[in-house]
């Protein structure tokens, strides 16, 4: 016979005092009254100041996680979200909180995370870039098709009629894959994704065209991309589960009459298991294969596949940072110019925006795709001191390597999340460059990378940089100059 499961407690009068990890606000409790000791407990959507009951949800040892229950006295920092689908659709979840706070806050992770986990000295840090848009920010957004419209709790007590045929159009409900929220407004793109998206879904309706069974992996309408570049250019890219060519006419000829300013307007056939795109082909409808992005007069060509940072203002902010960082603004005589190696370069951004000021530029990259997006951006562009290699950095960057393409000044990394391979890091302590410029997604690992760089390097400067604003999300720039050997000191 089953043990019967515990019931965990409702905490009474609970205040927030400090926001935590992943975007969760905490609270330091007693579980019991006779405990002695205080536990952490971390709940989503709180504020610091706010007094509420906590309905603790999971209990570890150290830790548990709850939600609140009933809201008693509401922070004096906590304002209200202006999103409808607020708490349920999974993203921008500070909305609930000042933007001078969400800053505040990922400085904070950015200082923890270079001094608790590195655990080497640090400079003071700069201040954070913030965001100059903090809606309507994104270049790129994705939406999902599915045939079973996600209803919350309330919607179903509410006793309300749905009339809809219960289709969707919008983002899945975090950690369920075949839960879709219908998003009827979205703050975080241009207006205009909000009318292509709320069209496509009518006309789809209208028309009896089959929305995608996420279980069952059938129907026409699977996933949208809409792109929407500094430029004004606009890409849309349809993708239909189903090969019926002739609805797949019918919805793209009425796209195209009802938005004719759409720039690149494509379509792939995905009869696969997954949604990834990367090995099909894109059908040209109407338009060019691309659109392009701009700064400081270079365009960066952004087809369905590519990668390119969606906050387009922060992008050439922490593009500027890197290239301040890295000693290459302003003009630098031609035979006092680096060799720049950009690891982990995607299609060549950094690399080619660096590329004024060096002697050359040695861009590499694991998706070869990327690498040949990289190679037309500066052929498009006429830069000619650039090189992309393709393949698995650590397999990529070895000493024979760097031997052959010449001994690195400065190093630009800007790995993924998980940071980087050891192995990585153990080639440039050998490289020694003379200046590494580590741009990283999640100070966690590149905290745990600088501390492997300690041995031979220095941080003199880090900088956080905001690229999405509601989110818990941040950016970092760190510089590292060479520890002075016992030569130079003397």
């Amino acid at each position: 016979m089953a043990r019967k499961k515990k019931e965990l407690p409702l905490l009474t009068g609970i205040e927030i005092t400090a926001l935590a990890a992943e975007g969760k606000a905490l609270a330091k409790v007693k579980m019991h009254p006779d405990d002695e000791s205080e536990m952490v407990v971390f709940i989503p959507f709180g504020a610091p100041g706010d007094v509420s009951d906590i309905k603790i949800d999971r209990r570890k040892r150290h830790f548990a996680e709850g939600h609140i229950e009933r809201l008693i006295t509401p922070s004096p920092r906590r304002i209200d979200a202006i999103c409808p689908h607020f708490g349920t659709c999974g993203g921008c979840k500070w909305q609930h909180l000042p933007y001078s706070l969400q800053l505040e806050s990922k400085s904070q992770v950015v200082e923890d995370a270079l001094t608790r986990i590195a655990k080497v000295p640090i400079p003071e840090i700069q201040p954070i870039l913030g965001s100059e848009n903090i809606w309507h920010y994104r270049n790129k957004m994705e939406y999902t098709f599915s045939d079973k419209k996600w209803r919350s709790w309330s919607d179903i007590r509410s006793g309300k009629i749905f009339d809809d045929s219960g289709n969707a159009l919008g983002f899945h409900i975090p950690g369920a894959f075949d839960k879709v929220l219908h998003i009827e407004q979205c703050y975080l793109q241009d207006s205009l994704g909000d009318r292509i998206r709320e069209f496509i879904f009518r006309f789809a309706e209208e028309n009896s065209l089959s929305f995608y069974n996420l279980r069952e992996n059938h129907g026409l309408l699977r996933t949208m991309m809409i792109r929407i570049a500094s430029t004004g250019q606009v890409m849309v890219c349809m993708s239909f589960g189903e090969d019926d060519q002739e609805s797949i006419r019918l919805l793209m000829q009425a796209v195209e009459i009802q938005f004719p300013g759409i720039t690149s307007l494509l379509y792939v056939v995905n009869t696969k298991l997954n949604d990834t795109i990367s090995d099909l082909t894109v059908n040209i409808w109407k338009g060019t294969p691309y659109i392009e992005e701009e700064m400081e007069g270079l365009r960066f060509r952004i087809n369905a596949k590519s990668f390119y940072q969606t906050n387009s203002s922060q992008a050439y902010r922490l593009y500027q940072t890197a290239r301040s960082f890295a000693g290459l603004d302003g003009d630098i005589p031609e035979q006092q110019r680096p060799v720049v190696y950009d690891l982990y370069t995607g299609t060549g951004t950094i690399a080619n925006f660096v590329s004024h000021n060096a002697r050359k530029v040695i861009g590499i990259e694991y998706i070869p795709e990327a690498i040949e997006d990289a190679k037309l951006n500066s052929r498009i562009n006429g830069i000619c001191n650039t090189e992309f290699f393709a393949g698995d950095m650590k397999d990529i960057l070895t000493d024979s390597f760097i031997h052959t393409h010449g001994h690195p000044d400065i190093m630009i990394v800007d790995p993924p999340r998980a940071g980087m391979h050891t192995a990585v890091t153990e080639t440039i302590l050998r490289a020694a460059p003379d200046i590494i410029v580590y741009v990283s997604c999640n100070p966690a690992t590149q905290a745990r990378d600088l501390a492997l760089l300690d041995a031979e390097y220095i941080v003199d400067a880090v900088r956080p940089v905001d690229m999405f604003p509601h989110t818990h999300h941040v950016e970092n720039v760190v510089r590292l100059i060479r520890r002075p050997t016992t030569e130079t000191q003397n």
